[in-house]
């Protein structure tokens, strides 16, 4: 009974439901730049490489059955090992745009928190030590001041 309580207690801190909301709207924010990057950034780099195509990149590693087409969809699907490094190149990229959005935004977050938050106090400024020829003219003074009594 007191796990229960222990684990309610745990599940609805602010930290735990902030944790959750950004797994979900990251896990939806991936897929925009998912399609983003192979809907609309590889057909433009493939475009510029002459009509390329990265989803089909690969180099087989085995041997192909007869009547296989050499697409990797049907190589896979015959069990032939292939290196498909198309799709990496394609991860990269969605990986790469994905770094620079987050960059972004973390930066404009930084800069609206920094125009929204008071200025920090000034630190109070410490005075320098005084010169060494005051300090031995006080401790004689202080030395002094003791013989007296």
């Amino acid at each position: 009974m007191r796990m229960m309580q222990e684990f309610r207690e745990f599940a609805i801190k602010g930290n735990v439901m902030d944790l959750a909301v950004g797994v979900i709207i990251g896990g939806a924010f991936g897929k925009i730049v998912d399609s983003i990057v192979t809907d609309l950034v590889m057909p433009l780099v493939g475009a510029a490489f002459g009509k390329l195509d990265f989803s089909n990149l690969f180099i087989v590693l085995g041997k192909v059955p007869e009547g296989t087409l050499s697409t990797l969809d049907a190589l896979k699907k015959a069990g032939v090992p292939v290196f498909a490094y198309g799709h990496f190149i394609t991860v990269s990229v969605n990986f790469l745009i994905l770094a620079f959005v987050i960059f972004l935004m973390i930066k404009q977050m930084n800069r609206l928190k920094r125009e929204v938050s008071p200025p920090d106090a000034p630190a109070p400024e410490i005075p320098p030590p005084p010169p060494e020829d005051v300090v031995l003219l006080r401790e004689i003074r202080d030395s002094l001041h003791h013989l007296k009594k």
